[in-house]
């Protein structure tokens, strides 16, 4: 005898993702929450105004994953509550507004499963929650750009021999006059090379040129 065949009517639908939101801002967040609402096989289960608050929450709720925003006023920032929640094995979905490649870079690093921007239209979003839920990345488009961009220049700028030793003295504090003593040669040749050091790494200040060396570990 043939087994009956399943109705699907009848087949348990599955449990919806679970999903804590974390944003300072009150509004958002309702206005989040009536749109996940709307969302089938999506569920909000908690609600945290700071980055401690979605720590403490995320350990005591354990939920599939936790929407997160970037900059969340006095206390930890994004960043650090995903450093937090990360290894304890729920997923963490970055939602903000902010698309820099430093802000970017600290959330992969932290360890968020992906990185969407709040002017992503409620389809994506909704397919994010998902994916995340199962650990897959997704990252917006923009923000998957500027990762490409960065990979490919991951082998950072080319610099002479000349302009990392000048490099080199930058990070010890010297000024343009005990740089050229320090290479016996001249004061303007230093300017000239601290130019083209700038262009090439894309700042404008000695400071900012250290950052970046450091960074990208630049330095002899």
């Amino acid at each position: 005898m043939n087994a009956p065949a399943s109705d699907p009517a009848r087949e348990p639908a599955p449990d919806p993702v679970r999903i804590l939101l974390c944003d300072d801002h009150a509004v958002v967040r309702a206005g989040l929450l009536a749109l996940l609402g709307s969302a089938p096989g999506i569920e909000v289960v908690g609600e945290a105004g700071s980055g401690e608050e979605a720590v403490a929450m995320a350990a005591h709720l354990r939920p599939d994953v936790v929407l997160m925003d970037l900059q969340l006023g006095a206390g930890i920032d994004g960043v650090e509550a995903t450093r937090r929640i990360a290894p304890t094995g729920v997923h963490v979905l970055v939602l903000t507004t902010y698309d820099t490649d430093a802000d970017i870079t600290r959330a992969i690093e932290a360890g968020a499963t992906g990185y969407l921007l709040k002017a992503e239209r409620p389809e994506e979003l909704f397919a994010a929650i998902h994916s995340a839920a199962q650990g897959r990345t997704t990252l917006s488009p923009p923000v998957a750009s500027r990762v490409m961009d960065r990979m490919r220049g991951a082998a950072g700028p080319s610099l002479t021999d000349r302009e990392r030793d000048i490099l080199g003295q930058l990070a010890h504090g010297l000024g343009n006059r005990e740089i050229a003593r320090a290479l016996f040669i001249s004061e303007a040749t230093v300017k000239t090379h601290l130019g083209r050091i700038y262009a090439k790494l894309g700042v404008d200040t000695r400071a900012g040129a250290v950052a970046v060396a450091k960074e990208q570990r630049l330095l002899p």
